[in-house]
Formats: structure tokens, sequence, C-alpha cells
């Protein structure tokens, strides 16, 4: 009975760290920026328009307004960016019901920076920092996937193999979101100076760019997720080696 119940509990934090993990990893969140210049340039074949901000045609409006903000985000999948006339920019902003219907986005992948439009070297060392992350993003939510599929066949059958090894899976799953988590607040903190980038980059297009970037709601999905990934792991490994010793 103890041990039903234990399994429950654990079935239960396992399912909502997975859930975190899950959506830190479908959403574009994990970065964001926040600047006063418009200046873009959305001819690349790339950029998919949902138009926003932007003149009809999808090129760049010209000028400068200064009462509008154009606010980015980043994550596995997508950068995107839009434009509004406010008058301050704050995490909210960023919130998914909190944005326009449409806006510019292109593919982010291997992108190391959150706003540069050109082309990045395939010989970048930040290319190559960011692949890293994206390698253990898409092995963290895999183990995630592979862990929560041996548990479900675990319950009905009672298998002590399949609790540890799921649990294994799980372990392993926070085990590497930990380490892209740290991946990540290196990148941002110290490898890269990404308020200096992007003044470097804005500064023929705007005068007196005010930049501001911070970690996004991806991030803190994943950061959350983790402790109960690992929780859950360490549960359920614990429950099959219960269950191993009271069969023998």
């Amino acid at each position: 009975m103890k041990v039903s119940v234990i399994a429950f509990v654990a079935g239960l934090i396992g399912a909502i760290g997975l859930l975190l993990f899950l959506v830190a990893f479908g959403t574009d969140y994990w970065l964001l920026a926040a600047e006063n210049c418009e200046a873009y340039e959305h001819g690349s074949e790339n950029v998919i328009s949902r138009p926003t901000a932007t003149a009809p045609n999808g090129q760049a409006r010209q000028g400068h307004d200064e009462s509008a903000i154009t606010f980015h985000h980043e994550g596995f999948i997508w950068r995107c960016w839009f434009t509004e006339d406010i008058s301050h920019d704050s995490i909210w902003n960023f919130w998914f019901t909190n944005q326009p219907p449409s806006k510019y986005c292109v593919h982010g992948y291997l992108f190391p920076f959150p706003i540069a439009m050109r082309p990045v070297s395939s010989h970048d060392s930040t290319a190559v920092y960011r692949g890293f992350w994206t390698a253990f993003i898409i092995l963290g939510v895999a183990a995630g996937l592979v862990g929560g599929f041996l548990l479900v066949c675990a319950v009905p059958f009672v298998s002590a193999k399949l609790y540890k090894v799921g649990g294994g899976f799980l372990l392993a799953s926070g085990t590497l979101f930990s380490i892209l988590i740290f991946l990540f607040v290196m990148w941002k903190e110290f490898v890269v100076d990404l308020e200096r980038y992007i003044l470097l980059e804005r500064s023929s297009g705007c005068k007196d760019v005010l930049v501001h970037v911070q970690y996004g709601w991806s991030f803190m999905f994943a950061a959350a997720g983790i402790p109960l990934a690992l929780l859950a792991g360490l549960l359920f490994y614990l429950i099959g080696r219960t269950i191993e010793a009271h069969n023998k």
C-alpha cells in the first residue's frame, strides 16, 4: 500500500516536471531582449512574416519612434521580434497573451545571439557553444519521455526493473537539464557580452540605443522542472529497489 502511494506521488511529481520540460522545449522564451531601435532588414528568405509593426510589404519600417520598443525572444526553435508603442519594457510584455497576434520570426537552432540578423559563421565559437546546449536540451527531453513511457509500462506489471530504469531516465533528464541551464547561464553571463554585441549591431541604424537582456519564461519553467524530475526519478528508483528486495 505504501509503495503504491509513493508511486502515485512520484508519478504526479514526475508528470509536472516532464510537462515543464516540454513547455520549456516547445516555447521560445529562453532569452528575452528589449531595445528602442526599429531599424531592421526583413529581406532574408528565412524570415517568416506574421506581419507586425512593419510595412505591409514586409520591408523594414524606416525612421525611429522614440516611444516604441522592439522586443525579442529566442528559444530552441524560433527567434522572434515584435514592436509595440509603450513607454517601458517588462518581462510581462513577453507573456504569451500580452503579445501582438503577428510578429516576425526566423528559425533559431544554432544562432548564438538573440538579435543579430546577419548570417553566423559555423566556425563561430559561440555557435559551437550553443550547439552543445541544443544537444543537451534534445537529449534531456528524449530521456524524460522514455522514462515516462517505461514507468507507465511498469505500473500494471509492478516491474522492479522498469521502475529502476524509468527512474534512471528521469534522473538523467533532470541532470541534462541542469547542465543545459548551467551552460545557458554561463553563455549569457560570461561567454558573450550580449548587450555590447547588440549595441554594435544597432549603432549604424540608431543612436543612443538602450538594450535590456534577461532570462525568460522558458528558462524559468526548465529550472522549476529540474528538482521535480530528480525527485521523481529518485523515488521511482527506490520503489524499484524496494520491490526487488521484497521479491527475493
